[in-house]
């Protein structure tokens, strides 16, 4: 399993996101607080609080390709 933190500052970033994320076939979670959502659910992210960081939890070990291509919303 992978983590980072993400931040989806826009409606635009959400959208663009969740269609990147839907390309893999590994589970991919959310985490905010006591909540936990699955990445792939554009309403589930949506019902998050979207104005700080939210830890992001891949479920695959081989997660090279699927960090480069979301690297624009991983923050530190």
């Amino acid at each position: 399993m992978r983590t980072c933190n993400i931040m989806l500052n826009t409606i635009n970033d959400v959208k663009g996101f969740v269609n990147t994320v839907c390309k893999y076939d590994f589970d991919v979670d959310l985490i905010s607080g006591r909540y936990a959502i699955d990445a792939k659910s554009i309403m589930g992210i949506f019902s998050l609080d979207l104005s700080k960081p939210i830890k992001l939890e891949a479920h695959t070990d081989d997660a090279s390709d699927f960090l480069a291509e979301i690297k624009q919303y991983v923050v530190e």
